[in-house]
């Protein structure tokens, strides 16, 4: 997972560092759960599917990305204060736009290849037919694989950033500005976070013509103008982890109420569960008083993880620790090249005569020892690590002997 500008001066959020790497855990989980969920869902398909691994993968991709949009938003409000709008769109263009445009291609051509072996493998009879053409590529259809997250964030600072800057014209004073704070102060005090931001989503939910209610937001993962219900709910998240940051001293309400949201989040998401497992599919595409519900629990859930994870981590993470702090470092090349690996590893793991609470374990972890084994050997410490961290590092085996200097 991208940095979104955490930069090395000045103090440090901890425990935002924690939940951004944790929550890049809960999505090396979530693909990896994908082989082995009933009925199929993935390119990969083991014979050890359950549909006990369906709710796992509800709750995680209920909540994931939007936090992760929080987190963006108030790390993209901190670059942007430190560097300015010039500094902010330099380092957004080396650190996003760049290692986009640059692991495209090889991820793209490593998932297609997996995908290759994994469909000979159910059917070998394949390997004798020639092969289809390759779909043709429009703006309505174009891969982007899981690096949409890296397009949907450089769309994000297109619109947000140039609009603060207008605003700032605008409201040249403060008094709007300082009047908003007014009110997302109010909106957090009262617990008002998930209604009010949850809101667009949950209108744009309601006109929509057809929703898949089980997958929530749809993944912006082909062509170039994102659907409109990812549109609602990022954009929403982007934006409250900007105000967020503006007024961080906010951070201690939500600390105090973490374990209160993270409450309300296991109740509504085991709520949502219930209504949606007690609803056909044609009967939730065609809206009415259940998918309001439905769609109220779903919204509901979502904010109240976001807030939940972050509150807690701010009770027990705010304080330096080496093991976060290399979750953190580590998160985005992880990020960029899990997604293979994890087809990979349930490729390897087809033939193995196991449960899936013993295969699904074993693709995460060996996902996770291969991208941290490449992070450390490859990355942490070359000119790869310095463009998706920042900074550049320096091996304590590389670093020179220290000196006693004379006076």
């Amino acid at each position: 997972m991208t940095q979104d500008g955490q930069l090395t001066e000045g103090p440090r959020f901890y425990a935002l560092d924690a939940v951004r790497g944790g929550a890049l855990f809960l999505g090396v989980v979530l693909h990896a759960g994908l082989a082995y969920m009933s009925p199929p869902a993935w390119v990969v398909v083991d014979a050890a599917a359950d549909a006990a691994v369906n709710p796992l993968f509800f709750t995680i991709h209920m909540f994931r990305m939007s936090l992760f949009f929080v987190l963006a938003g108030f790390f993209a409000r901190l670059l942007y204060r430190k560097r300015g709008a010039a500094g902010f769109f330099l380092d957004r263009l080396t650190r996003v736009a760049g290692p986009l445009v640059l692991f495209w291609l090889p991820v793209l051509a490593a998932i297609i290849t997996v995908a290759i072996l994994a469909a000979l493998k159910a059917n070998p009879a394949l390997a004798t037919q020639p092969p289809a053409p390759p779909p043709a590529l429009t703006a309505e259809t174009f891969p982007l694989t899981h690096l949409w997250f890296l397009y949907m964030l450089l769309l994000l600072y297109a619109v947000c950033v140039p609009l603060r800057g207008l605003l700032a014209f605008i409201d040249s004073g403060g008094a709007l500005r300082r009047a908003a704070d007014g009110v997302f102060g109010f909106v957090i005090r009262w617990d008002l976070t998930p209604l009010v931001f949850g809101l667009p989503l949950w209108l744009l939910i309601q006109v929509q013509p057809q929703w898949d209610h089980w997958l929530g937001i749809p993944t912006p993962d082909k062509g170039f103008v994102p659907n409109a219900l990812a549109c609602a709910a990022y954009l929403s998240a982007f934006v409250f982890g900007w105000c967020l940051h503006r007024n961080a001293d906010r951070l201690e309400i939500v600390r105090k109420k973490g374990f209160l949201n993270l409450f309300s989040a296991v109740a509504l998401t085991l709520l949502a569960q219930w209504l949606g497992g007690h609803q056909a599919e044609t009967d939730a595409v065609t809206g009415g008083a259940w998918r309001a519900l439905y769609s109220a629990a779903y919204v509901l859930g979502l904010w109240s993880w976001c807030l939940g994870l972050i509150g807690v981590a701010l009770r027990f993470l705010d304080h330096p620790s080496r093991f976060w702090r290399y979750i953190a470092d580590s998160a985005y090349w992880v990020y960029l090249v899990h997604l293979p690996l994890v087809m990979l590893m349930q490729y390897a793991l087809l033939d193995l005569s196991a449960p899936y609470f013993v295969k699904l374990p074993l693709a995460v972890f060996g996902t996770l020892f291969l991208s941290l084994l490449s992070y450390q050997l490859l990355v942490r410490y070359s000119f790869i690590g310095a463009i998706l961290d920042g900074r550049k590092r320096v091996s304590r085996k590389r670093q020179p002997p220290a000196t006693t200097a004379t006076v």
